[in-house]
């Protein structure tokens, strides 16, 4: 820059600094009050972004702790239905085994007698 420029430019701003009744300092005041302002403003916005990003970040965590618990939640009551289960079928089946072998038991004799007047009437 001119020479005379940065001259001049010296010369406002002592003129500011002495004068806190010109107008320039007061606009200079406005401006570093502003910029206090938007400073804090901005501090505040990146606290509160910080904070709800912390707070996603645990909902996130929590959905996935109550998804996996839920997960073995259900799994242990289907497995323990099944077992239930498993355990009816065996208990029929048993019953339906000792049922078959009362009824051979009695068609045995039938049998037998069936054979014995098959032969004996050749």
């Amino acid at each position: 820059m001119d020479e005379k420029v940065l001259e001049e430019i010296r010369v406002h701003q002592d003129a500011v600094t002495r004068d806190a009744s010109s107008p320039l300092y007061q606009i200079r005041e406005k401006e570093m009050e502003i910029s206090g302002r938007v400073f804090a403003a901005r501090n505040q916005a990146d606290k509160m972004i910080s904070d709800a990003r912390q707070r996603a970040l645990d909902i996130v965590r929590s959905a996935h702790a109550d998804a996996e618990r839920l997960a073995k939640e259900h799994s242990d009551k289907v497995l323990a239905d099944i077992e239930g289960s498993i355990e009816d079928v065996k208990t029929q089946g048993v019953a339906e085994v000792e049922q078959l072998k009362v009824e051979l038991a009695a068609r045995h004799a039938e049998a037998a007698d069936f054979v014995v007047k098959l032969v004996t009437q050749v």
